[in-house]
C-alpha cells in the first residue's frame, strides 16, 4: 500500500485548522497530519475573546476542536510546541523541544504579533496586549486586584478589551492618537454616536493622544500613561491594542520571499510550491487580512489545492466590519466613505440611536456604514461583492432588503 503524504500544519489557530477542515471534507485519507501549537490548548475561537473577557462565556466555550477531535481525525497535535527552524531542502520542520516532522506539504499559519509600542517602560508588570487567552487570563487576574486600566488603542480590539474590563469593575480609559473610535472602520458621525454609548457605559476617552512613556511605581509594576502633551493619566494595568504585524518570522529564516507578510499567490503558494500559507502571517496581492471571513476564505481555496483538485482562486476579499460588545450593533464595509465620483445616501434617527450611511457608484453600491440597525448589513454586503445594478431599487436601498 502506498504511505501517505505528509502534511505539517505549522499554527493551530482558526485558519490552519479551518484549512485541514475543508481539507478532510474533501481528501480525507490523503494526508498524516501532523499540527504544531505554541499554546497549551486546542484550536478555539480567538474572536469570541471579548465575551470570555467579560464573563458572558468561559474559554471551554470557545474552543472550535477539542482533543478528541484531533484524535478522531487521526491528527498529531504537538501543543505547546514552538517550531524554530525550517529547512525546505531536506523538508522537515523543527520545533523548539527538539521534535521533528517531516512533510510533502507545509502550510504556514503562523498568525500575527501584536505591536508593543516602543516606548520606554512597555516591559513593566502589567503591560500586556489582547492577543490570546492567557492575556485574557491575565486581565482578569488584574481586574481581581487593580483599580484602574488603561487601554492604548481605539481601534475593535481596543474597545472590546476596555469594555471588558469596564464589565469586570476596573476605571477605564481608552487612549487614541485619532480624533474618532474605529477611524479604519467608522466615518466620523458613526464613531461620535459609538463613543457617546461607550461614554455612558463608563468609559473615559482621552483622544487624540499620543503615549510618551510608561512610568514605573518603583518595583516593577506600570504606575501611570505619560503623553507627548505633558499629561498623564493612574494606570495599573495598560493593554497595548495598537495593531497587528504578520509573523513572517519562519518564513524568513527558511527562505521564503516577505513583504508585509508570507507573499501568496492565488493559490495561497508561497514561492516554494510544496509549502502553502493562510491567515493573518500572509500577504496577497499586497494585501495582509486580520479578519476572520477572508481568513476562512483562503483556507477553502488552499484545501482545494493541497487535496490535488487545483480548481480553486483565492481574489481577495470584501471585508466587513462588527464590534463584539454586547448592545452595541455596528457594521462597515467596503467604501463606505466615499469620494469623488460616489454618491451619499444617509438616514438619521437621533432618538432611535440609528444612523445608515450609503455609497454608490454609478449603478452599484460600494459602501456601507451602519450604526444602531445592522439587520441589512449581510445584504448590503453581498450587493457590494457581487457588484450588482441597485439602479431599480435605489428608492429603496435605504430600507434593506425587500421582503
Amino acid at each position: 500500500m502506498t504511505p501517505k503524504r505528509k502534511l505539517v500544519v505549522v499554527g493551530n489557530g482558526m485558519a490552519g485548522m479551518r484549512t485541514v477542515e475543508e481539507l478532510l471534507k474533501i481528501a480525507p485519507d490523503l494526508y498524516d497530519i501532523t499540527v504544531f501549537g505554541s499554546e497549551p490548548h486546542p484550536n478555539y475561537n480567538r474572536i469570541m475573546l471579548s465575551p470570555v473577557l467579560t464573563g458572558e462565556q468561559q474559554f471551554e466555550d470557545i474552543v472550535l476542536n477539542d482533543e478528541a477531535w484531533y484524535a478522531a481525525n487521526n491528527i498529531r497535535l504537538q501543543a505547546n510546541r514552538t517550531v524554530v527552524k525550517i529547512h525546505r531542502g531536506r523538508r522537515i520542520v523543527y520545533a523548539d523541544d527538539g521534535t521533528e516532522a517531516p512533510y510533502d506539504r507545509l502550510l504556514l499559519a503562523t498568525g500575527s504579533n501584536p505591536f508593543i509600542l516602543p516606548v520606554p517602560g512597555n516591559d513593566l508588570d502589567g503591560v500586556i496586549t489582547f492577543r490570546d487567552i492567557s492575556d485574557v487570563q491575565r486581565m482578569i487576574a488584574a481586574a481581581a486586584s487593580h483599580r484602574h486600566a488603561v487601554v492604548i488603542g481605539g481601534g475593535l480590539l481596543g474597545l472590546e478589551a476596555a469594555s471588558g474590563l469596564a464589565a469586570r469593575g476596573m476605571s477605564v480609559s481608552v487612549v487614541h492618537l485619532s480624533k474618532g473610535l474605529l477611524d479604519r472602520q467608522l466615518d466620523d458621525h458613526a464613531a461620535r454616536l459609538l463613543q457617546q454609548t461607550l461614554e455612558a457605559r463608563g468609559l473615559t476617552f482621552l483622544m487624540p493622544k499620543q503615549t510618551a512613556r510608561l512610568i514605573d511605581d518603583g518595583h516593577g509594576r506600570v504606575r501611570a500613561v505619560a503623553f507627548t502633551d505633558g499629561t498623564d493619566v493612574a494606570a495599573d494595568l495598560v493593554v497595548m491594542a495598537v495593531g497587528i504585524r504578520p509573523n513572517t518570522a519562519l518564513a524568513e529564516q527558511c527562505g521564503l520571499y516577505v513583504d508585509r507578510g508570507v507573499v501568496v499567490n492565488d493559490t495561497l503558494q508561497t514561492y516554494d510550491p510544496v509549502v502553502y500559507a493562510v491567515g493573518e502571517c500572509v500577504s496577497h496581492r499586497g494585501i495582509a487580512y486580520g479578519l476572520v471571513a477572508p481568513l476562512y476564505d483562503q483556507a477553502k481555496v488552499c484545501a482545494n489545492h493541497l487535496a490535488l483538485y487545483g480548481i480553486g482562486r483565492y481574489q481577495g476579499s470584501v471585508t466587513a466590519t462588527k464590534l463584539k460588545v454586547t448592545g452595541i450593533d455596528l457594521f462597515s464595509a467596503g467604501d463606505f466613505k466615499g469620494g469623488e465620483g460616489t454618491e451619499a445616501m444617509t438616514l438619521l434617527d437621533p432618538l432611535g440611536g440609528v444612523y445608515k450611511h450609503l455609497v454608490i457608484k454609478g449603478d452599484k453600491l460600494v459602501g456601507a456604514c451602519l450604526y444602531g440597525d445592522t439587520d441589512d448589513g449581510a445584504w448590503y454586503l453581498n450587493l457590494i461583492r457581487e457588484g450588482r445594478s441597485v439602479d431599480a431599487m435605489r428608492d429603496d436601498l435605504m430600507f434593506g432588503e425587500p421582503g
